[in-house]
């Protein structure tokens, strides 16, 4: 498609800045440019984001590929129609199945695996994950606040957050009134749900449950952490958008969930002291470790739920960024969070960038932006995963999210005259 002009306009007042390094410069215009230029599809008024090398659209990724365009937005009404029509296509998406993650671009019956139950004809992939309908309600927010633009708030955007509040509260209760499954014949463990698809035993905790992670990983224990923190703050946002019954019932919601997470997913860590677990069951079982998607709990401030210098994220982030964490690899040259998704020792460019928005000390934000520039194989592209000792050995070549958001990393850095 056609780049508009707003959106070019914004990536030159970047490259100015970026004139003294010629490679980071291509980097950061190849990467803002690549979700407009590679990934958007219009269809009938709305749009289509593909997420790179898989020809489906996740909820999840298709937020985090344009919000890099809302500044853009402010000036123009073109843009604005693309982020809308995200929008719409997102809320249609959601109407059809809130349990789904990934989406077709029609009803094609397309399936990313043979799984039970079988999905609609519209769904690529239906692993149930807390994030995918927290990133909705977080671009709608975010588009309104960036453009005034209030037509978003529509009779649909209203039965989208009253469909949500009707999954996240049923899933506070799992194992009482959830009808969810999921069942991935012949896979790893990893892409399938124990005890018939329903997942390990929970108990009421306030948080809701989910089957899965933004990995696309099954949790182990079904209240993940990170993605209740992004429940309880987009919440907030459905209730400062709407109003009545519905603004405060999502005024409610986000309260159970931040108890639940102050009563269950804190603990008092021998060597970091109050520290947020990722994964909790209510029973007292948990995992600690995070993972490089997002949200993650490096990313607590990004995504809104506490303050970067609050002391228990502060402690989180410590432990996160050092081999306690079991994701945390080191290589001869570069050292990140990396994901049980990847091989062993690849580091996640996306987890790098996030290490240096959540950063209050711009020598690592400027040494994160040097391994990312130094790890691109010469692509010019962010990837998903690299090796730790071998950078030309990677996953992904084509992802649109992680280059959006390393645009992002630059943008932040230039603004705070770190490069």
């Amino acid at each position: 498609m056609e780049i508009p002009k707003a959106i070019i306009t914004h990536m030159k007042k970047y490259s100015e800045h970026l004139r003294r390094y010629p490679k980071l410069r291509k980097m950061y215009e190849s990467c803002y440019l690549s979700t407009i230029r590679t990934a958007l599809r219009q269809m009938d008024g709305s749009y289509f984001v593909l997420t790179g090398d898989i020809p489906a659209m996740w909820l999840r990724d298709s937020t985090a590929e344009v919000v890099i365009y809302l500044d853009a937005a402010k000036e123009s009404d073109e843009v604005r129609d693309i982020i809308k029509g995200v929008i719409d296509r997102q809320m249609d998406y959601i109407l059809i199945d809130p349990y789904a993650n990934a989406f077709n671009e029609d009803n094609n019956g397309k399936h990313g695996m043979n799984d039970i139950p079988k999905p609609s004809g519209w769904v690529w992939e239906r692993k149930y994950e807390v994030d995918s309908l927290c990133y909705p309600l977080q671009l709608v927010y975010k588009y309104v606040k960036a453009t005034g633009d209030i037509s978003v708030i529509d009779e649909k955007f209203k039965e989208t957050v009253k469909l949500i509040l009707h999954v996240w509260q049923t899933e506070q209760y799992h194992e009482e009134k959830s009808g969810y499954y999921f069942i991935r014949r012949n896979a790893p463990t990893s892409d399938t749900l124990p005890h018939k698809g329903k997942g390990n035993p929970v108990a009421y905790t306030g948080m809701t449950w989910s089957g899965f992670r933004p990995s696309d990983d099954a949790c182990r224990y079904g209240y993940l952490v990170p993605s209740n923190m992004f429940a309880a703050v987009t919440l907030k946002y459905a209730a400062e958008l709407l109003d009545g019954d519905i603004s405060e019932k999502c005024t409610v919601l986000a309260g159970e969930i931040r108890n639940g997470i102050e009563e269950y997913a804190i603990i008092n860590h021998s060597k970091y002291g109050k520290m947020y677990v990722c994964e909790t069951d209510g029973y007292g079982n948990y995992e600690l470790f995070d993972d490089a998607n997002i949200p993650s709990l490096l990313s607590i401030p990004y995504i809104g739920f506490a303050e970067i210098d609050d002391k228990i994220y502060q402690n989180t982030r410590r432990f996160i960024l050092s081999e306690d964490n079991p994701y945390y690899f080191r290589g001869n040259d570069v050292s990140g969070v990396g994901s049980p998704h990847t091989p062993d020792g690849y580091i996640w460019h996306m987890a790098l960038c996030m290490q240096a928005l959540t950063s209050q000390n711009a020598r690592e934000i400027r040494n994160i932006i040097n391994m990312l520039e130094n790890t691109d194989n010469d692509t010019l592209r962010m990837h998903e995963s690299f090796d730790k000792d071998n950078p030309s050995e990677y996953t992904r070549p084509w992802f649109c999210w992680a280059d959006s958001l390393f645009a992002e990393t630059v943008e932040m850095a230039v603004q705070k005259g770190i490069i």
